[in-house]
């Protein structure tokens, strides 16, 4: 960690926190669940003494990383002591008490050590990034997840990537039948030669179906086949990965630096999609990614169901770490999202999502939208489904 970021002595003076519900352009299908009609997350807003102001944001999903109630709860009740009137230079200190002080909710202390280190790259005049380590990148490409159950409005997706210079895609399977899985891989390999497909079960498959339809996607060449089967099937993600060329990714198996290593005793992956999300921040996430690295397996940038808030801490994340290698799948806020929280654009250009050199995360928050989008203690929300 930058040695001037501890030196700083503000405090942080006020924190406030929402539960928000975005709008989504269409239904997405995973092995694990369904989201249709919003995305759900946690914002968080902290102000140091001096008038300087960061956001962070935590995006669980309840089958996954956990729920927006419990994060919002572990910020507005358990955090929050630990943070007002903190010196912002004791930014180690406020994560690993918050550590200590909250189980789970990593989405939680993610949306927190995004805000630190977001007011104190402002008051520091320093992207995020410089407070992390070295810059190893400018910019990272860009993947987009194709999930929808309406293939054809994945084609017509498919053909907007292809136009605006995206290269990758990942294919959501396992939540239908496998017909409909490889149909759908060899259409895409037939009529987008531009684009490098990979596929992503989810968790989707039980053990003795994986056996059998895991090798029959590997005979149509995806780039990497991620986590066919549930996160404690360790074993199973071992056999996969000797029987297929494909590099087989660990996801929902590895959520922190505790995970990583045991994949790597038992030799379940060929690679790790790292999620601030998952490991609870930057500064675990790239812990992550520094295991894998000395194990020899490349890191993948994932991401949740975010805005492009989120998007941005994983973008300075991969800045910093060279083993992310195998780009980054933060389209949330470009594709798929019908508003997103930023002010101006989240930042892509030809596929490549561009790095940003601006103070803190690099761009600003639209408060009107947390207003408008604010779902905190409302009784018309319930799950992913707008009533009103």
């Amino acid at each position: 960690m930058h040695p001037s970021l501890m030196a700083i002595d503000e405090k942080i003076i006020a924190m406030e926190a929402w539960h928000l519900a975005l709008p989504v352009n269409s239904r997405r299908d995973h092995g694990i669940g369904t989201v249709a009609n919003a995305i759900e997350i946690v914002v968080v807003k902290l102000i140091a003494e001096g008038g300087a102001v960061g956001y962070g944001e935590g995006s669980p999903w309840s089958v996954f990383t956990g729920t927006p109630e419990a994060n919002l709860a572990g910020l507005d009740r358990y955090l929050r002591p630990h943070v007002v009137d903190a010196r912002i230079g004791d930014f180690e200190t406020i994560m690993a008490t918050a550590g200590k002080a909250l189980v789970h909710c990593t989405e939680a202390k993610a949306a927190l050590e995004a805000a630190l280190l977001d007011v104190a790259g402002k008051i520091l005049s320093k992207p995020v990034w410089a407070l992390l380590g070295d810059q190893c990148r400018k910019e990272i490409p860009l993947s987009c997840s194709l999930a929808n159950p309406d293939f054809d409005q994945d084609i017509e997706l498919a053909n907007r990537l292809v136009s605006d210079g995206v290269r990758y895609v990942k294919l959501k399977t396992g939540f239908r039948d496998h017909g409909f899985d490889m149909m759908r891989l060899e259409t895409l390999k037939q009529d987008f030669p531009e684009l490098t497909v990979r596929v992503d079960y989810n968790q989707g498959l039980g053990v003795a179906d994986a056996m059998k339809q895991v090798p029959e996607i590997d005979r149509l060449e995806p780039s990497f086949i991620e986590q066919p089967v549930a996160f404690h099937e360790y074993d199973a993600m071992a056999r996969l990965r000797d029987t297929t060329e494909a590099p087989l990714l660990a996801d929902e198996s590895v959520f922190g630096p505790e995970d990583m290593r045991r994949a790597i005793r038992e030799n379940i992956c060929d690679g790790v999609s790292v999620k601030i999300m998952k490991s609870g921040g930057m500064v675990r996430g790239m812990e992550v990614a520094k295991i894998a690295e000395e194990a020899g397996l490349p890191g993948y940038g994932g991401d949740m169901f975010e805005t492009g808030l989120a998007h941005l801490p994983g973008v300075h994340m991969i800045a910093v770490s060279p083993n992310i290698s195998l780009g980054c799948e933060f389209y949330q806020a470009t594709y798929y999202l019908e508003k997103d929280l930023l002010a101006e654009p989240f930042p892509v250009e030809n596929g490549m999502v561009q790095v940003p050199d601006a103070p803190g995360l690099g761009l600003e928050i639209d408060e009107d939208l947390i207003k408008r989008f604010d779902v905190s203690g409302s009784s018309s929300f319930n799950g992913n489904q707008l009533t009103g």
